[in-house]
């Protein structure tokens, strides 16, 4: 089981998606950034650490949203999402080939990495969006 944490990010009522690169694994799903936890590190400092190095932004790590544990046919994942601020920096891509920022209503239009479709759904049901399966 490997330890992940992602950010819903959130910028001026809208948040931030990522498509995962060519050279990654779920190669061309989209996500909620994050990354792996290192030994020793809190989930939060995780999430801001990764998210810099991922995407050259500072962020803060806000309130525990959900956890979703995922088995892939080759690794299962340990998922925890967080509700994070976007405070500084310009989006350098490093991991990911496209961002866009998103309107909650339009979620469903991506075709999400499969641990983070749980995250998706109840973050429309959160905002009213009963209707969604």
């Amino acid at each position: 089981m490997i330890d992940v944490v992602a950010g819903i990010i959130w910028k001026d009522g809208r948040i931030l998606l990522a498509r995962r690169g060519k050279q990654k694994h779920l190669a061309g799903k989209w996500e909620f950034p994050g990354g792996k936890i290192e030994l020793g590190e809190s989930a939060e400092i995780a999430l801001e650490r990764e998210l810099k190095e991922e995407l050259s932004i500072q962020t803060r790590t806000e309130d525990f949203f959900d956890l979703n544990i995922h088995h892939y046919s080759s690794v299962s994942i340990k998922l925890q999402a967080y509700n994070s601020a976007y405070i500084s920096g310009e989006i350098c891509l490093s991991d990911h080939d496209k961002i866009e920022w998103v309107e909650i209503q339009d979620l469903l239009k991506y075709d999400f990495a499969e641990a983070d479709i749980p995250l998706v759904y109840k973050l429309m049901q959160k905002f009213g969006y009963k209707d969604i399966n």
